[in-house]
């Protein structure tokens, strides 16, 4: 049996890896890691607030380490934190990290650089598969998710607070990526195959901070409804 560590964005492609990840035989799921932004104490690009990551956690039965990061942060700031905290995941006993990444090859190449001192061994469950298929198996799986987060520049923010249904994924442009690979969205899940139960959030503001469109999500309500 592999230990295995998750990265954990609190969207769906780190969830459906999880789902992944306890279909395989060969896996022991040690738990789930994040890095979160110190100052506001938010998941980095989700803006998800920590408790709701602790939340997920829970309906995962699985425990989560957040590990701080300044903000602003130099690529030296993140490199040391994250060596700092593989070295320890050694100790631990975990052998493997597993990435939610899909299709971007410098992404997947730079956890290999990165990764190859620490004794980890990184895997990419979800790697080259196609986007369009993947997002509407999620759907069709029962995860259910909203967008916290998008990227004006690629597409309207608008879709910031909006349910990853099959509504949805009609309504993409046919140029956004229906995963947001390249950045266009990021998500939070409340439901799916990988928890245990539905993770309910109450959908507040929507605002624009540092060139992104933000819809903050706080515990508790109507789950994804």
């Amino acid at each position: 049996m592999a230990k295995t560590l998750l990265a954990w964005s609190s969207g769906k492609d780190s969830a459906w890896t999880l789902h992944v990840l306890n279909r395989c035989a060969h896996v022991e799921m040690a738990g789930l890691f994040t890095t979160i932004n110190e100052t506001a104490d938010r998941v980095a690009m989700h803006a998800v607030r920590r408790e709701l990551v602790e939340l997920q956690a829970e309906a995962a039965r699985l425990p989560v380490d957040f590990i701080p990061l300044p903000s602003p942060c130099s690529n030296e700031q993140y490199e040391s934190a994250m060596a700092a905290y593989f070295a320890e995941a050694k100790r631990r006993g975990v052998s493997q990290a597993a990435f939610g990444d899909l299709f971007l090859e410098d992404v997947k190449q730079y956890r290999v650089d990165t990764m190859r001192s620490t004794g980890i061994t990184p895997v990419f469950p979800l790697f080259g598969s196609d986007t369009r298929d993947l997002a509407q198996s999620m759907v069709n799986a029962g995860l259910r998710a909203r967008i916290t987060c998008v990227d004006p520049k690629q597409l309207p923010g608008e879709f910031a607070g909006r349910r990853f249904d099959d509504d949805l994924l009609g309504d993409l442009p046919a140029h956004i990526d229906p995963c947001g690979e390249n950045g266009e969205f990021h998500t939070f899940v409340t439901e799916g195959p990988m928890f245990r139960h539905e993770v309910p959030v109450t959908v507040g503001e929507t605002i624009e901070r540092d060139g992104f469109v933000f819809t903050d999500l706080r515990p508790g309500g109507g789950g994804s409804a």
